[in-house]
């Protein structure tokens, strides 16, 4: 008897540890408990070493990847609960989860002072202008400052999906995040389609989009919760935030616009590549409903020959090497292409004389006049013996 049961053993065994080498789909926690833990390398300290020839030639990029090495990112309506659901599928499937950045990222700086404190100092056309203030007063400027700053909310969402990628392929984790930048162009829309902004900011703003998205590769990914206008509008008045309830950018046209946008643009377009998951969540469903679902993709089943999952195709292994240096520490080379003149788009240019402000008064922020870890006058230690 004793001798059948670890027959018994063995054979499950030996079966478990096929199921973990050939099934590809993404897996939670619940369903790997049980498999033996593959052997790989610990995550690499790509925020404190930098990931070059030398390291490459012995840390290739795909030996830490496994089937939950993908990038999967939950998109829906103001108050739908993306980043609830997102929490909670990063924790299920043991990835890590990225929030959408807001303006909070673009003002306040590595020491933790708010640059907006600083407003009494600037001009009109160069004060803070945030999540609030566009919420408060959208056609601020005749517009001007809302296209500056939906351009700095997609520029945010560009960086935060670079910090994404390189944490994948540094750490072979996956990344749940709620919104990116293929979705952000569904704000600019409506923000046009409700009079916002004029045609010259919306024309501008798809020609910093179509030069930079390429850079990018695509989520493997995108779960959307969809909710209709009207109890999207029910619930930002329950949540009742300061400024929403009665701004123009809440109204039901604007909201109808922001879904129209979704399915007929960024969910048709992201469809070629990425899988896509459409639930109705009025109201909101199980997690794990969405978990099983996501369980039974199988993103191995596309070839070559196929436009799905074809960003996170390489060539060889130093393809994978060079696109995990790129996304890793060449951040500002890639953010140069959103940097398009605004030839015809006179909204989203600040007039000379008042930049000239601008400038100075931000290099004279605290912890602004040098690069981290140089600012002496905020704390910075041993700035004598730096070399990076």
């Amino acid at each position: 008897m004793n001798g059948n049961v670890i027959t018994v053993a063995a054979k499950q065994k030996q079966y478990l540890a096929t199921q973990s080498v050939a099934q590809r789909n993404i897996s939670s926690k619940a369903m790997r408990q049980g498999l033996p833990i593959e052997p790989k390398p610990a995550p690499f300290p790509y925020k404190e070493k930098r990931y070059n020839f030398w390291r490459a030639l012995f840390d290739p990029t795909t030996s830490r990847f496994d089937e939950n090495t993908k990038l999967i990112v939950v998109e829906g309506p103001p108050a739908a609960g993306k980043g609830a659901l997102a929490q909670e599928l990063a924790e299920q499937f043991d990835m890590a989860y990225f929030k959408a950045p807001t303006m909070n990222d673009h003002y306040i700086n590595d020491y933790g002072y708010d640059f907006r404190k600083e407003d009494h100092l600037l001009p009109e056309s160069c004060k803070s202008y945030d999540e609030n203030d566009f919420l408060k007063n959208p056609t601020a400027s005749n517009g001007a400052k809302a296209a500056r700053f939906q351009l700095m909310k997609y520029e945010l969402r560009y960086q935060r999906y670079l910090e994404a990628l390189a944490h994948i392929l540094n750490t072979g984790q996956g990344v749940v995040t709620d919104r990116s930048p293929y979705s952000d162009l569904v704000y600019i829309a409506a923000m046009y389609e409700t009079g916002i902004v004029s045609r010259n900011v919306y024309n501008h703003y798809h020609k910093v989009r179509n030069n930079s998205l390429p850079a990018l590769w695509r989520p493997h990914l995108v779960i959307y919760l969809d909710v209709p206008v009207a109890e999207t509008r029910r619930r930002i008045e329950a949540r009742n935030r300061p400024h929403e309830n009665t701004s123009k950018a809440t109204t039901e046209t604007y909201l109808q616009s922001l879904e129209d946008s979704y399915k007929k643009s960024f969910l048709k377009d992201i469809s070629s590549h990425a899988e896509v998951l459409v639930y109705d969540w009025t109201q909101s469903a199980d997690t794990e409903i969405v978990v099983e679902d996501v369980e039974r993709l199988d993103f191995d089943k596309y070839t070559v020959y196929d436009t799905e999952m074809q960003d996170w195709r390489r060539l060889d292994k130093w393809d994978w090497n060079n696109s995990r240096q790129r996304f890793t520490h060449d951040h500002s080379f890639l953010l140069g292409y959103l940097n398009v003149p605004p030839m015809e788009c006179p909204e989203a240019v600040i007039p000379g004389e008042d930049y000239k402000i601008l400038a100075r008064v931000y290099k004279d922020a605290p912890g602004n006049k040098f690069a981290k870890g140089f600012n002496a006058e905020v704390g910075d230690k041993g700035v004598l013996f730096k070399l990076s």
